[in-house]
C-alpha cells in the first residue's frame, strides 16, 4: 500500500465509525420509552426528539357522527388509528384480527415492529382506555415490543397546555411490516373450555361491571347472561382515578392488585364481553406490574355464550322472558 493512500483510508474509517456510532445512538434513543405508561410531558420530549410514532386511537367523529375529533385537534404528527379499525365483525366484535388483515392495517399506518409507538386515546373514561389497551395488545401480540400508552390521552395533553395540530394528517408512506402471532398472549374459546375442566385451572378474571358478572345485564351480541364458570369478578374501572380515564400511579396499582389477590404465580386469563375491558386488566397485570402467564380471552362472553358452554350466574328462563318482554337487561350499543 502506498503511503499517500493511508490518510484517505484512515479518514474513511473514521467517517464509517462516526456513522456507526450515530446509528447506534439513534437506535438507543428510539428504543428508550420510559415505560408502558407515559405522561404528556414525557411524550412531548419523545416527539421533540423525533424518536416515536404517535397513534391517535380516537374515532374520527364523535358519537353524533358529525363532530370531528382528529381534524379538530390532535397531538402534532400523530396518525389517526381509530379503535374501530382493530375490531372484529358486529356479531363477534372481540374476534382477533387475522394476521393478513392486521398486516395490511399496520402497513397503511406506516408502522414497523421495531418503531417505538405511543397510543393516545381521548382519556375520557375507563371504558375508552380499554380500546387503547386492546390496540396495544393487538400490536404486541403481532411483534411490536416498544409500546406505551399516554396516560389520560389527548385530554391530558390538552390539560398540560401542549400544542395541538388541526386538519388532515400528513401523507403516510406505507410500510412493509413482518408480523407474527404470539399465541402465548391469547386463548381461544375451545382451548379455554378445556382449561376450565382441567385439574389445574387458570384464574379467570371477569373485568366487566358487576351487573354483567351477576347476570343482570348482557351485551347485545351475547346469547346469554352470566359469566364463565368459576370466574372472579374485578371491575377494570378500579384501576383508574375515579370518574376519569387516567390510571392510578403504578405503586397504587400494585397495592390494589395485591389486596385483590391478583398478584399470583397462578396463570391468569382476563375476559369481558368483547375484549376491551379485559385488555385493560391484561395491560395492568402484564405490562405495568410485570406478572407472567397473563393471557386474554379476546372473544370473551359474546363468543362463549354462543358456543353453548356452561355459565355461572345465568338467570332462570322465566327471568330471561320477563326481561325480553320489558326490554331490559341488554346493554345499548
Amino acid at each position: 500500500m502506498t503511503t499517500h493512500h493511508r490518510p484517505l483510508l484512515s479518514s474513511l474509517f473514521s467517517l464509517l465509525l462516526l456513522l456507526a456510532m450515530g446509528f447506534l445512538a439513534l437506535g438507543a434513543q428510539a428504543a428508550s420509552l420510559p415505560g408502558p405508561i407515559v405522561s404528556a410531558q414525557q411524550l412531548k420530549a419523545l416527539i421533540d426528539a423525533k424518536s416515536v410514532v404517535v397513534l391517535d386511537t380516537r374515532e374520527l367523529f364523535q358519537s353524533d357522527g358529525k363532530t370531528p375529533n382528529y381534524t379538530a385537534g390532535h397531538i402534532p404528527g400523530s396518525r389517526p388509528a381509530p379503535y374501530s379499525l382493530f375490531r372484529g365483525p358486529k356479531e363477534n366484535p372481540g374476534a382477533v384480527m387475522p394476521l393478513p388483515a392486521l398486516t395490511q392495517l399496520v402497513a397503511s399506518l406506516g408502522l414497523d415492529p421495531q418503531q417505538p409507538v405511543v397510543l393516545a386515546g381521548s382519556g375520557s373514561d375507563a371504558t375508552e382506555f380499554g380500546g387503547v389497551a386492546r390496540i396495544y395488545w393487538n400490536l404486541k401480540s403481532a411483534g411490536f415490543n416498544k409500546l406505551a400508552v399516554l396516560n389520560g390521552g389527548t385530554g391530558a395533553w390538552m390539560a398540560a397546555k401542549l400544542p395541538l395540530e388541526k386538519g388532515e394528517p400528513d401523507k403516510i408512506s406505507p410500510s412493509r411490516p413482518r408480523l407474527t402471532t404470539n399465541a402465548a398472549m391469547m386463548v381461544g374459546t375451545e382451548e379455554l373450555n378445556q382449561l376450565t375442566k382441567a385439574a389445574s385451572k387458570p384464574l379467570l378474571v371477569d373485568a366487566r361491571p358487576e351487573d354483567f358478572f351477576l347476570g343482570e345485564m348482557r351485551h347485545p351480541q351475547a346469547a346469554r347472561w352470566g359469566t364463565l364458570p368459576g370466574a372472579k369478578h374485578w371491575d377494570s374501572e378500579e384501576w383508574f382515578v375515579a370518574n376519569t380515564g387516567r390510571l392510578l400511579e403504578p405503586s397504587q396499582l400494585r397495592s390494589i392488585a395485591q389486596q385483590a389477590g391478583l398478584m399470583s404465580p397462578q396463570p391468569q386469563v382476563s375476559f369481558c364481553n368483547a375484549g376491551h375491558w379485559a385488555a385493560t386488566h391484561w395491560f395492568i397485570l402484564s405490562e405495568v406490574l410485570g406478572q407472567k402467564n397473563v393471557r386474554m380471552y379476546a372473544e370473551s362472553v359474546v363468543a362463549w355464550s354462543k358456543a353453548g358452554h356452561p355459565m355461572d350466574n345465568e338467570p332462570s328462563r322465566s327471568t330471561v322472558l320477563m326481561r325480553q318482554v320489558k326490554g331490559i337487561g341488554v346493554m345499548q350499543n
